[in-house]
């Protein structure tokens, strides 16, 4: 190769590349050392006889390709050694030594943690200086105390270190965000927003015990421990009988499992719990004289769990605490299709065919939080007959099929099942035209009506008469 031919095909190359981004100076000397390195090569091979044989070509090849590239590797090799170490595995069962230190140390971050939170003697103090803080009152709030940018920043170095994390920027930027971003704050709001972070972290602390392993998860036996221990704390629940104890921590402990566990690997994030609104519900209990209707619309309260466990005993006609699929056909207004039915035995855990009482909460959860995702979810997969991702027609007729039968066993004209499809379609407007997923279902807002229709006769009639109920209910108000 001439060195006329050589700088055309450098010229070419470099014409045609792109541009190459900045590199750093290992990498440059690495890069140079290579092209040197590739210079030798081919004078190499101008120097070297013509007639080589294949064998030694591609021997020269290898050699070279490798001394070209150890550079480069060893590099690399050094900084793998730098990687942080990010995995750190559970000690065996039987390592108790390591067991032992593993808990010992969560003990003492955990003390320390629960250290840095404000105690209610510091709150006070906190309040004491948002009164003192020289702040406005604002007309338009009823005369409530605001405070500005300045305000919070000195109230922040008056408090000391311990309250800094609570007064940041971000903290203030968004809470005068939430009042209308007029620069100002509200003291109360201030006041409120460190409360509820504190008690947040307290609450995680408090999870965080009940996490054995440590990798901020709780298992269903986790989370009935924690909510046995609750039990004794929370006023409403003072007249719970001791022997439905047990049932009761089951109940409560589901509904967590339900809605925080979508992959049913029988654990859920501690993060999530503190995030959703179930904690607050059942801690809503330490109230002593909390409104029965309240109490009724608590899935925690002691007049909920007994509904939903009286309704269970009623059903097990044969009491060997199970209920077999003619029992459970006597579920609320016994108008769940047969079709339905079988579907939900096919799909959930029984015993010789017959359903415990944790799967029946799983199905009660369901039924009762129909336009909830994870209650769609639930209905879905027994709705998906073929388990292949969608409805479609054929899916559909199955179901309905079990609704118009209902419809003749109870006199009433059976209706037309083109009819019913072409409005569910309509009603959630699939992105495909003749296949309804779970994510139209959710998208659409319309997905518990969907569902009502193919599993229950009495979800069909609602939703048949529902200009009607609309009109009585305009009615009666």
């Amino acid at each position: 190769m001439s060195e006329n031919t050589k700088d055309k095909s450098e010229q070419s190359t470099t014409v045609s590349s792109p541009e190459p981004k900045p590199l750093s100076e290992k990498d440059i000397k690495i890069n140079n050392d290579l092209k040197n390195r590739l210079r030798k090569y081919i004078k190499k091979l101008d120097e070297t006889n013509t007639s080589i044989t294949k064998e030694e070509s591609e021997k020269i090849e290898a050699d070279t390709f490798r001394q070209l590239y150890k550079p480069k590797l060893d590099a690399d090799a050094e900084s793998y050694r730098t990687i942080p170490k990010f995995y750190y595995k559970l000690p065996r069962n039987d390592d108790t030594l390591s067991q032992k230190l593993r808990e010992e140390t969560r003990a003492q971050f955990l003390q320390k943690k629960s250290k840095e939170l404000l105690d209610n003697c510091e709150l006070k103090q906190l309040w004491s200086l948002l009164e003192k803080s020289n702040g406005s009152y604002s007309t338009a709030n009823n005369d409530e105390l605001v405070i500005d940018y300045f305000q919070f920043k000195k109230i922040r170095d008056e408090a000391g270190p311990k309250y800094r994390p609570y007064f940041t920027a971000e903290v203030f930027g968004r809470l005068q965000a939430a009042e209308g971003g007029v620069g100002r704050v509200r003291a109360v709001s201030l006041f409120n927003y460190v409360m509820r972070r504190v008690w947040l972290q307290q609450t995680r602390i408090g999870l965080s015990l009940y996490d054995v392993t440590g990798q901020g998860y709780l298992t269903e036996h986790d989370l009935e421990s924690y909510i046995a221990e609750l039990v004794p704390s929370l006023a409403a629940l003072d007249g719970l009988d001791s022997s439905f104890t047990s049932f009761y921590v089951c109940t409560a402990a589901r509904k967590f499992l339900f809605f925080l566990d979508p992959l049913r690997i029988g654990r859920v994030r501690i993060r999530d719990v503190l995030s959703c609104s179930f904690l607050d519900d059942l801690l809503e209990l330490r109230e002593e004289d909390l409104p029965m209707e309240l109490q009724e619309q608590n899935w925690f309260s002691a007049a909920s769990a007994l509904r939903v466990y009286g309704q269970y005993l009623n059903l097990d006609r044969d009491h060997n605490g199970m209920l077999s699929i003619n029992e459970l056909a006597g579920y609320g207004s016994g108008t769940l299709t047969r079709a339905f039915l079988q579907r939900v035995f096919q799909q959930c855990l029984t015993y010789d065919g017959e359903m415990d009482y944790k799967t029946y909460l799983d199905l009660v959860l369901a039924l009762e939080n129909r336009k909830q995702p994870a209650a769609l979810a639930y209905l879905f997969r027994v709705l998906d007959i073929n388990s292949v991702g969608y409805l479609d027609a054929f899916t559909l007729n199955y179901f309905f099929k079990a609704i118009q039968e209902q419809m003749i066993a109870h006199g009433a004209e059976p209706v037309n099942f083109e009819d019913v499809k072409d409005e569910i379609f309509d009603m959630v407007r699939p992105e495909h035209p003749a296949r309804i997923t779970l994510k139209d279902l959710v998208r659409s807002g319309h997905g518990h009506t969907a569902v009502s229709i193919l599993l229950e006769l009495h979800g069909f009639w609602a939703y048949e008469n529902r200009e009607a109920l609309a009109a009585a209910g305009d009615h009666n108000s």
